[in-house]
């Protein structure tokens, strides 16, 4: 049998692992919601709910990953009771991961686009209006899309086919070192502009009174779904990187090292931006846009703006590389786990997520008339609402139940994987809240996705089909044993 692949170091497993959780959404939508729901008391909620919510899962999904020594398309398999249906999960996982891929790779390839804008001086001498324009006419040209999703998924590949070692773990290990060096290096220039306390203050100091003027409530479901969604939890997405270290350390240490790294990257994210918005008079609350339109403005108008403005883009581009490389390998995997090579593997997911990519790299222009959820939307939207608002939570739901339910996997053997090794150990006594309560608050974080997407009286059917799906797993788990417990009393009886 072979030999399953291994992380040379702790350090590349908790890199990699880190560069999975560190995406897009820690520089992109961190700060702009940080900057709509008051500034630093934001961010204190969020941390909060990254600890009750993320962190607990986190340590499942390895658990899951090191038991089995499988990717999610086998985990499941490996661990599941007999003739139960827990199998059904790893659809919901590879599914996740290459619906993932369908949108990140075009994003991603906007980062490496924007690069070369950069150092180009694209943005030079130009107005608001103009730069605005820019990123317009970039999401409209069918060629651009097409060739920086096709770079970024040769790159990401390419990685992947060097190997564990030799690839993946060493260029996420350089990827991510240079990631905090430019980072570091634009906190410096952020932080000595003028009125950069201003930004501080804002980003720093809490102020409880802003946070209650934009609404309490949305502010408090936005830090849970931030919290909940930048760790890219209940795809089997770190559940890999389980699978290829050793038992000499325990998993709740590991995890919450995980969670320090990618909330650190999202908190000098915002050490870069708050102090560039304000000292420049822009709004860091302004959604998605800016990135790609509030601060190549930002950049123009400081000294050497095309030099920091490249530093930026690069900086998003290892982010968003180091995320795609990681479910890159977890897709790899999967194939490699059906018995394929890893060059087979790779070459048939190049050409395969190259296809299932064209959707949303044609959805803002060629194919601009569909609007799948509404006027105004796109497919990259939709797309992102399946995995972001359904696989992310429905997973998560479904690695708890597992982990924790009796007739599943069963939390004595979670327990055991997560605790063998040095390190923190998973407190028991946490049981009741990670069985009971923390299924509730993933289907209310689900349940309110769908109601503020939709308004409709009908916006509660598919949530409900699908968490029948999930409740019918467990249920056919306890039939089963309960079978089982009946026919081993009869012929106990008998004899």
């Amino acid at each position: 049998m072979k030999t399953r692949e291994k992380f040379s170091s702790r350090l590349g497993f908790i890199l990699i692992s880190a560069g999975c959780a560190v995406g897009l959404g820690n520089v992109w939508r961190f700060p702009y919601i940080t900057g709509q729901y008051g500034g630093a008391a934001f961010v204190l909620l969020y941390l909060l709910f990254l600890m009750l919510l993320g962190l607990p899962i986190m340590v499942m999904e390895f658990s899951v990953g090191r038991a089995s020594m499988k990717s999610a398309a086998k985990s499941f398999d490996v661990l599941e009771p007999k003739k139960t249906k827990w199998h059904f999960i790893k659809y919901v996982a590879i599914g996740g991961n290459y619906m993932l891929m369908m949108f990140y790779t075009t994003v991603g390839g906007w980062m490496l686009n924007y690069c070369l804008k950069m150092i180009s001086g694209t943005f030079e001498n130009q107005s608001t209006e103009a730069v605005g324009q820019i990123f317009h006419d970039m999401l409209a040209s069918p060629a651009q899309n097409l060739f920086w999703m096709v770079v970024i998924t040769m790159i990401g590949f390419l990685v992947c086919s060097k190997g564990l070692q030799n690839g993946v773990e060493k260029i996420s290990k350089y990827m991510m070192s240079c990631l905090f060096i430019v980072m570091l290096i634009l906190v410096i220039r952020a932080v000595t502009l003028p009125d950069a306390v201003e930004g501080l203050t804002f980003y720093l100091v809490p102020d409880f009174g802003k946070m209650m003027e934009n609404g309490l409530w949305d502010a408090i479901f936005a830090a849970m779904s931030q919290a909940f969604f930048t760790l890219s939890l209940g795809i089997g997405a770190l559940a890999i990187f389980g699978s290829y270290i050793g038992k000499d350390r325990s998993l709740l240490g590991e995890s919450l090292n995980v969670c320090i790294l990618d909330t650190l990257v999202a908190f000098i994210a915002g050490l870069i931006i708050f102090p560039s918005c304000f000292s420049f008079g822009v709004d860091a609350g302004s959604g998605p846009g800016l990135v790609f339109v509030t601060l190549p403005n930002v950049f123009n108008a400081m000294a050497q703006g095309r030099l920091w403005g490249t530093l930026f883009f690069l900086f998003m581009s290892f982010a968003a590389l180091t995320t795609i490389i990681a479910v890159f390998e977890n897709i790899v995997a999967f194939a490699m786990d059906s018995g394929w090579s890893r060059k087979k593997a790779v070459w048939v997911n190049f050409f395969a997520i190259l296809i299932l990519s064209l959707p949303c790299a044609l959805g803002f222009n060629i194919l601009s008339f569909l609007q799948p959820l509404g006027e105004g939307t796109t497919i990259q939207d939709l797309e992102d609402f399946i995995v972001s608002s359904n696989l992310l939570p429905l997973g998560s739901i479904l690695y708890l139940l597992f982990c924790t339910f009796r007739y599943g996997w069963g939390w004595k053997n979670f327990i055991g994987e997560a605790n063998t090794g040095k390190g923190l150990k998973f407190p028991s006594w946490i049981r009741g809240y990670v069985s009971f309560i923390l299924p509730v608050i993933v289907i209310f974080i689900f349940f309110q996705g769908y109601i503020e997407k939709f308004s409709t009286p009908w916006n509660a059917i598919l949530p409900i089909v699908l968490i029948l799906f999930i409740i019918f797993i467990p249920i056919h788990a306890w039939i089963i044993q309960h079978k089982k417990s009946s026919n081993s009393a009869k012929n106990d009886s008998l004899k």
